[in-house]
């Protein structure tokens, strides 16, 4: 009895495309499922040390909301590497300017990082509106089942 075991050749075009719509999702619950999809963890084959995942496409970035106090009180931070160069920007000044680096992050927190979660995180796209230019990849539409809690 043999084991299988998945090789790194051909992988690039066994790729599905999956279209996701944030309108009215939690951002973090969207993101676990997306980077779930991007790792490729609910493929059969998956291996921890191989890119098995999927293309992901995120629509309406704008429309995703976060539960509790974290649309006041959520913060992002980063540093210019100066002296005293600690950036801070809040989640509505982020909404309002790029709200699709707040998928991309959250996203990218929960993706390896080591040159196998780069690799990953090359594969999603996000927009803030709801069209895209990857139309010719025939993109399925993926749900995800919203929670009804608050």
């Amino acid at each position: 009895m043999s084991t299988y075991f998945p090789s790194g050749t051909k992988l690039a075009d066994n790729r599905k495309w999956y279209v996701v719509d944030a309108a009215g999702q939690t951002v973090g619950r969207l993101a676990t499922e997306v980077a779930r999809i991007l790792s490729g963890k609910n493929n059969p084959q998956w291996t921890p040390f191989i890119d098995m995942g999927d293309h992901v496409i995120v629509i309406n970035a704008r429309k995703a909301v976060f539960k509790g106090s974290k649309a006041e009180q959520k913060v992002y931070r980063h540093h210019t590497l100066y002296p005293g160069g600690l950036r801070e920007v809040s989640v509505q000044e982020q909404f309002a300017k790029h709200p699709e680096r707040i998928i991309e992050s959250a996203v990218k927190g929960m993706l390896p990082k080591n040159k196998l979660g780069k690799a990953m995180a090359k594969k999603l796209k996000v927009y803030a509106d709801a069209d895209h230019p990857h139309t010719a990849q025939k993109p399925q539409a993926l749900d995800i089942p919203t929670s009804n809690k608050a």
